[in-house]
């Protein structure tokens, strides 16, 4: 990396990669991540994106959040994602997003739990992949953006609140280095990492939520944690789970118990069905349930879920002939750095965009598939808000911090990562204590 950028982006998911796309071509932007590109939760996304079905579904919509959300939400938030989701879903096939259509040639939508109607745009069963595929091809090509991969962000730089850049490792060379920024921006999603068995990858593991944590910045509802009801059950599953997207329920797949019979509304939030699977297991004294997608047509699994019908093979179960076994999984987190509608922070010069953000859009639980186009919409706004306001930090100011930094706090980036890992788990067990989430479905 070079010494100074305009702006640094921390993440190469949905959210960081839209952002840079929408910062003025005039100014220079470096977008890091910890291991490769694509090792994003962004890039696993199976179900879709939620778009507006014309001003009459608007009541149902942001009813259908609301509800999800247990009335916890940030209505203007909410307002302004249901508001621009059209506008959002416009770009993405602008750049090429290949989503799926009807026989006249008009958009395809599905329908997932919590939604009282379909609303969901989709590409097959790889939505995350097709539209951050189609992101990073677009971002790739600006002279302006460098994507610099297998960079560790270890800390911010900042001093009286406010940021100056962030302080990086090269993860091949274990190289130190302090880069000035006028703008940083956080993007480097939730916090799966934690967990043993998580949908998300394992280097995802929360790390600018524990340095906002360390530096003061406002983190808002830090135990709010999104289990995933439908995850395939193997005993040799370590570390990330295979998600069975929830559209498959949504287009008719039903839940079993040990005795094979149906125990539960499907399409309920997930928070609710995740609940009844685990009170099911309790009773059945079983290590999972079983999901059936017997009732979707077959054409419909071949065409709509072609890697869950691979990966369910691979795994030995013909979902053509056979339920499978699916257990709940870590999968999203709705708390996070705080910020407004712009993706500012309580911190001068730094925001937060996509899942390591909270600007209340998703409540106490998100509605399926308002992740990406809440990601996306408000890194655009982030990247709009720096290009108003701009303007440059004070270099001088920003040298005599980091030299009087202790760069052997450094030396060892695994021992710091952990050292985050603690704190994020131990603020997650005082904000559950105080205010308990997991109990409330």
């Amino acid at each position: 990396m070079e010494k100074y950028y305009d702006v640094i982006v921390v993440g190469t998911g949905v959210a960081g990669l839209n952002c840079a796309l929408h910062l003025p071509s005039d100014k220079r932007v470096a977008v890091i991540c910890k291991g490769s590109p694509d090792r994003s939760d962004s890039y696993l996304a199976q179900g879709g994106i939620c778009r507006l079905q014309g001003r009459e579904d608007y009541d149902s919509y942001f009813a259908d959040t609301m509800r999800a959300g247990h009335s916890e939400n940030n209505p203007a938030a909410v307002a302004c994602m249901i508001n621009n989701s059209e506008e959002i879903g416009d770009e993405l096939i602008a750049l090429g997003v290949d989503f799926a259509r009807n026989p006249d040639g008009t958009l395809a939508v599905t329908r997932e739990g919590g939604h009282s109607k379909s609303r969901i745009c989709f590409h097959e069963d790889c939505t995350g992949k097709e539209i951050t595929t189609r992101l990073m091809q677009t971002v790739s090509r600006l002279s302006n953006v460098s994507v610099i991969p297998e960079t560790t962000m270890l800390d911010i730089l900042a001093d009286e609140n406010r940021c100056y850049g962030i302080i990086v490792s090269d993860n091949a060379t274990g190289r130190l280095q302090t880069v000035f920024a006028d703008y940083t921006v956080l993007a480097c999603g939730g916090i799966g990492g934690l967990f043993s068995h998580s949908t998300n990858y394992r280097l995802i593991s929360g790390d600018g939520v524990a340095i906002c944590l360390k530096h003061g910045v406002a983190v808002d509802n830090i135990n709010y944690i999104q289990f995933h009801p439908t995850t395939l059950f193997t005993k040799s599953t370590i570390g990330r789970s295979f998600l069975i997207s929830e559209s498959v329920r949504g287009e008719g797949a039903v839940l079993l118990d040990k005795n094979f019979n149906r125990f539960t509304d499907e399409l309920q939030p997930r928070d609710v069905v995740t609940a009844a699977i685990y009170k099911q297991m309790e009773k059945d004294g079983s290590e999972h349930v079983w999901l059936d997608l017997r009732p979707v047509p077959e054409k419909e699994l071949r065409e709509h879920f072609p890697s869950i019908v691979e990966k369910c093979r691979e795994e030995g179960y013909d979902v053509f002939t056979q339920p499978i076994p699916v257990v709940p999984a870590q999968h999203y987190f709705m708390g996070g750095v705080r910020s407004d509608l712009n993706g500012r922070t309580t911190m001068e010069r730094l925001y937060a965009v996509g899942e390591t953000c909270c600007n209340g859009v998703h409540g106490a639980n998100r509605l399926a598939s308002n992740s990406l186009l809440e990601s996306l919409l408000f890194a655009k706004r982030a990247a709009e808000d720096m290009a108003r306001n701009y303007s440059k930090i004070d270099l001088n100011a920003a040298r005599k911090i980091a030299g009087a930094l202790d760069m052997g706090r450094y030396a060892d980036p695994a021992k710091l990562l952990e050292e985050y890992r603690e704190l994020l788990k131990k603020a997650i067990k005082e904000a559950e204590d105080a205010k308990p989430r997991f109990g409330r479905a």
